[in-house]
């Protein structure tokens, strides 16, 4: 074979090309092991095994006859076999070498530094005192250049790739090209070096040009092997194998609960673990940390002259590599795909898009490469990145963003809940600028302080979650970080805060029934989807209802009540703020809601004054000149003053009627007034040259319009709706509906005891005593509970029995879970179907579970149904379910080929 003209700047998969240079290849030679060859020289060297017999003939040696290649090809094979004796005896507890072979190395090494002083470093193992691992991490330039993946975030940009790959080999029009497809885990790279079959470094990534040498810390991890399998004559002279170390989920969890058992910070991600536990000092840490590798490329191949041509296997293709790294033991992701078209790769990045979870490690994309190596020369490269490989990546699960603040809130239960207030930041599809961190426990488990860089995590619709700190980022900053400290007192009310209950970790606001913030929450859970379902009733206009003055100014210096915007030109600064003299702030309104029970009494009248505080905003106002040559303003919200004004909250604001000529009678011809408008003021203004009445007016919203014909709906709701509508504490839906199907009416819940709750299939102790006292609570005098009851009652909420599907019951006593996605049903349907017919609709997979309902995209449900041996149906196997309660001959073949289809659902 040909040697590499500029081997440092070779790119990753540039392999040798299988060309005869014309000279006669070396008659290949019977390995009879090193006795079979002159001690000292180059094959005498490759032939040595880490064997007693082979230890002993190190003592032999006579350094002086070495060349000083001979001489570092000797070092690294024997300093190889030393470490791994020494992590073996001093890490792993379990030593594979004889005292005196380890010391026949130890030997060598000590005589070889000795006479060629250059390899003498501070990284030897003869430097290493018995038990002691120190790596002082030093940098090595890699064989070959390692680079960089282009990334693409589009559909539209990944297609741009592929058609221009086409484009540049002058592909034909329909031939399929062959590709690979690989999901792109969330790891570290690493570049592996094998001499002669045996593992010599393990190289950090670095700059692509120089990593760091952590081969102490690679030889600890289980699925890298030190010597490559397979038969002699598939083990190269040299290889640089290129990959990702990574942590698999269940290794992570369990790392991250060894971490909070000791006190200890967890990690915030399978990545962040694997960087730490890589770059360990004392690789026996590294060791616990339970690292993975994945092989995903190849840098330098050298056969060398014991492998002349056709006595190897051949690599023409980036497969034919795959399956060369699994004889030698290197592991290769079993997720990998063959694709020859751009139908097939998008499919794979569907698909993981929808199983991002689903598999062993995190990913962050897919990475799609052109298979055959002749073609990636052709295609060539950037100054950083192949042209023929690129990364899609999906949207990023994990971001990092600062923490501004934590506050606050108080939920519909009295529950208060530290929030963290963050800099937006977008992931996984969406801006988020909060989310919860649940209780003060969980903010010192975390370790974050306010002013933290964080980091951010959503997988699709999951409510994101603040991971923890990026304790790198502290450094320098301390004195501009703090400490959360949770309140003593109801932010929103004012009373003391207290566990429910001694032991409880939450604290809870025991205003139940006037606290504002807790009133609020109770009336934006009965207006959501699952109780009264009422629209236009969301979190601002409960807010609205309950506690109008929230955002109320402290005093007249932030109060412009003659401010709706604050315009300024790019790049100015808003002059400063002066209330007008003698400006007052607004009385203080009291709320026209003050319990639940007044919700159905309300009028619209009732909210005609209703006033809310809104922060005003600084817009910017540029000049634009466009193509016709004509200039126009544009306008750009870019932040808040800091000011805030009053703005009606349910009616509009004055303004002028609509003008009608069709009107010619009343008070106000020309113009149109509804029977529901009042009259605020009459302007008189010139129109037409004529001078005119001009009626303003003011009318409930059309939201408020609209709001009120749902409230009217809502009387009439169904039982298990009014139920959850209660707020009562731990009763969520699916209970609900239990409940209200046994007892059918609200009074009989009411006068129900916890044993007879308890008797109801999927009903535990605790909801039974939550409804209990709930009731027995509403049955005291005065108490608010019974208000709510009574005030709804006499508008007519809840007064009916249970709803009855007047459908067949033919899932009765029947567990179903659907997963995946079916063409005929949303989610909420087909579990609407499932109880409509008498069966139970579960979210998840269990032995107790009948039957699996298999969707397009189905995830680990199917896979945990396939495990359990639960039979799994297809969508028109579902729909005979529902119809007969059966599926085939008693979930006979039906069922089996329901089952096979589910395994190819989840088939890669």
């Amino acid at each position: 074979m040909t040697q590499h003209q500029n081997q440092s700047e070779q790119l990753a998969w540039d392999l040798d090309a299988a060309a005869d240079d014309g000279a006669a290849a070396p008659e290949p030679t019977e390995n009879t092991g090193a006795a079979a060859y002159a001690p000292g020289s180059a094959r005498w060297i490759a032939a040595l095994t880490p064997t007693d017999a082979d230890a002993m003939r190190l003592d032999r040696l006579d350094m002086s006859s070495l060349g000083s290649e001979e001489a570092a090809r000797l070092w690294t094979k024997v300093a190889a076999w030393v470490e791994s004796d020494q992590i073996a005896y001093y890490i792993d507890d379990s030593p594979v070498s004889s005292d005196a072979a380890y010391d026949a190395r130890m030997r060598c090494l000590t005589r070889l530094e000795a006479e060629f002083p250059s390899l003498d470093t501070p990284q030897s193992p003869t430097k290493r005192v018995g038990g002691t691992f120190s790596n002082e991490f030093a940098s090595v330039r890699h064989p070959s250049r390692m680079m960089s993946l282009d990334d693409v975030f589009s559909v539209e940009e990944l297609r741009d790739w592929h058609d221009s790959v086409l484009r540049d080999l002058d592909w034909p029009e329909g031939k399929p090209l062959p590709m690979s497809c690989e999901v792109k885990i969330d790891g570290l790279a690493l570049n592996l070096i094998y001499r002669g079959g045996t593992l010599e470094q393990g190289l950090t990534r670095g700059d692509g040009v120089t990593g760091e040498d952590i081969t102490m810390n690679v030889r600890t991890i289980g699925s890298i092997p030190a010597t490559l399998g397979g038969e002699p004559s598939d083990v190269p002279d040299f290889v640089e194998i290129r990959g990702e170390v990574f942590m698999r989920w269940d290794d992570f969890r369990a790392l991250n609960d060894e971490q909070e058992d000791a006190g200890r910070t967890p990690f915030a991600n399978p990545r962040n673990a694997a960087a730490g536990s890589l770059r360990q000092k004392d690789p026996r840490i590294t060791a616990t940390r339970r690292l993975s590798f994945y092989a995903h490329g190849i840098g330098r191949l050298e056969w060398g002259a014991d492998h002349p041509s056709g006595t190897h296997d051949a690599v023409a293709e980036q497969s034919e590599a795959y399956a060369l790294y699994q004889k030698w033991g290197i592991p290769v992701s079993p997720h990998n795909r063959s694709v020859t078209s751009f139908q097939e790769i998008l499919d794979m990045i569907d698909y993981y898009g929808e199983h991002r979870g689903d598999i062993e490690h995190a990913l962050d994309g897919i990475v799609v490469k052109v298979d055959d190596l002749a073609l990636q020369r052709t295609l060539g490269a950037t100054s950083r990145a192949p042209r023929w490989a690129i990364a899609y990546k999906y949207p990023p699960e994990e971001v990092n963003t600062e923490l501004l603040d934590i506050t606050v809130q108080v939920g519909r239960t009295g529950r208060v809940t530290p929030v963290a207030v963050l800099k937006p930041v977008y992931v996984a599809g969406s801006t988020v600028a909060r989310t919860t961190l649940h209780n003060a426990f969980e903010v010192k488990r975390k370790g974050v302080l306010i002013g933290d860089t964080v980091v951010v995590r959503k997988a699709g619709d999951v409510i994101p979650e603040l991971v923890g700190p990026v304790l790198e980022r502290r450094k320098g900053r301390e004195s501009q970080l703090r400490e959360f400290v949770m309140p003593t007192h109801c932010p929103s009310c004012g009373a003391e805060l207290a566990p429910a209950k001694e032991g409880d970790k939450d604290i809870r606001c025991p205003n139940v029934e006037s606290c504002p913030a807790q009133l609020a929450e109770r009336v934006i859970n009965l207006a959501s989807r699952k109780a009264f379902d009422i629209e236009h009733l969301g979190d601002q206009s409960a807010i609205a209802l309950t506690n109008p003055e929230e955002n109320r100014p402290d005093s007249t210096a932030t109060y412009a009540p003659n401010l709706t915007e604050i315009l300024v030109k790019p790049g100015e600064e808003p002059e400063p703020y002066e209330p007008a003299p003698g400006l007052e702030l607004p009385p203080a309104q009291t709320p026209v809601l003050s319990s639940e029970a007044g919700l159905f009494a309300l009028t619209p009248a009732d909210l005609k004054d209703v006033r809310v505080w809104r922060e005003i905003p600084i817009i910017e106002v540029r000049e634009t000149t466009g193509d016709n040559g004509r200039t126009r303003k544009v306008r750009r919200r870019v932040g808040y003053s800091g000011l805030w004004h009053q703005v009606p909250a349910f009616w509009t604001a004055p303004a002028p009627a609509k003008r009608d000529a069709s009107v010619t009678d009343g008070p106000f011809p020309g113009y149109f007034i509804p029977d529901d408008a009042e009259l605020v003021r009459v302007e008189r203004k010139t129109v037409r040259g004529a001078a005119v009445d001009v009626p303003i007016t003011i009318r409930s919203g059309e939201n408020t319009r609209k709001m009120f014909d749902e409230m009217d709906k809502a009387r009439h709701a169904d039982l298990w709706r009014v139920l959850v509508a209660l707020s009562i504490r731990r009763l969520g839906p699916p209970t609900a509906r239990l409940i209200a199907t046994a007892f059918g009416s609200l009074d009989a819940i009411a006068h129900a005891s916890a044993e007879d709750l308890s008797a109801i299939d999927g009903i535990g102790p605790e909801i039974a005593e939550s409804v209990v006292s709930w009731f027995a609570a509403a049955r005291e005098p005065g108490d608010w509970r019974g208000d709510i009851l009574d005030a709804w009652r006499k508008a007519g909420v809840g007064v009916g029995h249970a709803e009855t599907s007047g459908l067949p019951q033919t899932l009765a006593g029947k567990t179903v879970v659907v997963t995946g996605s079916l063409e005929g049903y949303s989610r909420d349907s087909a579990k609407e179907a499932i109880i409509a017919r008498g069966g139970k609709a579960a979210g998840s997979v269990s032995k107790k579970t009948d039957w699996v309902v298999v969707g397009a995209n189905a995830g680990s449900k199917a896979a945990k149904a396939e495990e359990l041996g639960i039979p799994m149906l297809d969508e028109a196997q579902f729909a005979q379910l529902l119809e007969t309660g059966g599926v085939g001959d008693a979930q006979g073949e039906d069922a089996e080929s329901a089952t096979a289809q589910g395994e190819g659902a989840q088939a890669d």
